[in-house]
C-alpha cells in the first residue's frame, strides 16, 4: 500500500530556505523520492513555503537477488583403502639350507681304575652285634665296613668271592678277627653281598686299594 500526504513550511529566511534544500538532497540520496516546492508565504513578505509532495512508493521490495538454493554437494567419494605394500619374499623352501651342525661327541669322564697295592686270599667272615669300633665309630651293620688286624684305618679293600666272582669294597674302620687263619671280619651287608649269611665263614681274595 502507499500513502499520500502533503506538508507545508514556511521559512520566513533565507537560511531556512538553504536548510530546506539540504533536507530534501539528503532524502533523494536515501531512497526516498520527493519534490520540493519552495512557495513564497502571502501571509508574511520575504518568506518562502516549502512543499513536501512525496510519490508513491511501494511497500515491498522484490529481493534484490532471486534466493538461489545451494546446490546439492556431491557425496564425498569414497577412496578406496591402501592396499598393504608387502615387498615380495621369496619362498623359505628356495633359499640354500645349511646342514645344521653335527652334535659333538662328549668325552666320557673314564675313572681310573684305583691302584692295588697288595693282594692276597685268607678267611673272611662276618659280625653283627652292636658295640663301638676300634677307630671309635658306632658299628653299623648294614654299612660297607670291615675289621683288620694291621691295615690303617678308612683303607679300602676289594674282597671278591671266587666261588661266584662277586665282589665288594669296604672301608677298614675296625680290628680283627682274632680267629686263625682269618684276615678279614666283614659288616654283615658286606658278607651279604658277596654270599650268603648262612655260609658264616669263606675264603676270599683282598686287593688292597690305594
Amino acid at each position: 500500500m502507499a500513502a499520500r500526504h502533503s506538508r507545508t513550511r514556511i521559512f520566513s529566511s533565507r537560511a531556512g530556505i538553504a536548510a530546506t534544500a539540504a533536507v530534501g538532497v539528503a532524502l533523494a540520496v536515501g531512497g526516498a523520492v520527493g519534490a520540493v516546492q519552495l512557495t513564497s508565504g502571502s501571509a508574511q513578505p520575504g518568506s518562502a513555503a516549502v512543499e513536501f509532495a512525496p510519490t508513491t512508493i511501494a511497500s515491498s521490495l522484490a529481493a534484490s537477488s532471486p534466493a538461489t538454493s545451494p546446490s546439492a554437494s556431491a557425496s564425498p567419494s569414497v577412496t578406496a583403502s591402501p592396499s598393504a605394500s608387502r615387498s615380495p619374499q621369496a619362498a623359505s623352501r628356495n633359499k640354500t639350507r645349511t646342514a645344521p651342525p653335527k652334535p659333538r661327541p662328549t668325552a666320557k669322564k673314564t675313572t681310573a681304575a684305583p691302584k692295588v697295592l697288595d693282594s692276597g686270599s685268607c678267611g673272611a667272615s662276618f659280625y653283627s652285634d652292636g658295640q663301638l669300633t676300634a677307630n671309635g665309630e658306632s658299628f653299623d651293620p648294614s654299612e660297607l665296613t670291615a675289621a683288620h688286624k694291621t691295615l690303617p684305618f678308612n683303607t679300602r679293600v676289594r674282597v671278591t668271592n671266587p666261588s661266584n666272582g662277586k665282589s665288594v669294597v669296604v672301608r677298614i674302620n675296625d680290628r680283627g678277627p682274632f680267629v686263625d687263619g682269618r684276615c678279614l671280619d666283614l659288616s654283615e651287608a658286606a658278607f651279604a653281598t658277596i654270599a650268603s649269611v648262612d655260609v658264616g665263614a669263606l675264603t676270599v681274595r683282598y686287593e688292597v686299594l690305594g
